[in-house]
């Protein structure tokens, strides 16, 4: 049963494969490796603005991922941001705030 359903889609594959562009035209599309990285954004309901790189250190807010924010510097895996909803300044774990990878299909 299963080689009577293959049969017509390799029969069509091959005559819808006048369609597919070629590579000189493919070759003309700008490489996203050229492109600027992506935003930081958020990847969890909310994540806790800590005064110091620690888990234990004092909470001075909470990130959501409606709100606008800015990352100024890095220290391993922590991100010191500026919450421009709230105007809370701290840290915050690199685990849930991270730029998005960009696919590149070459």
């Amino acid at each position: 049963m299963l080689g009577a359903l293959a049969l017509p889609v390799l029969s069509a594959t091959s005559a819808s494969a006048a369609t597919v562009p070629t590579a000189a035209t493919a070759a003309s599309v700008v490489s996203c490796h050229n492109l600027p990285p992506l935003p930081y954004a958020v990847h969890a309901k909310a994540v806790t603005i800590r005064s110091k790189v620690s888990s234990k250190s004092t909470a001075l807010g909470v990130l959501y991922k409606s709100h606008k924010f800015t990352v100024s510097k890095k220290s391993g895996n922590w991100l010191y941001i500026t919450d421009k909803t709230t105007g809370v300044k701290g840290w915050v774990s690199g685990t849930y705030v991270y730029r998005d990878v960009r696919m590149c299909l070459d």
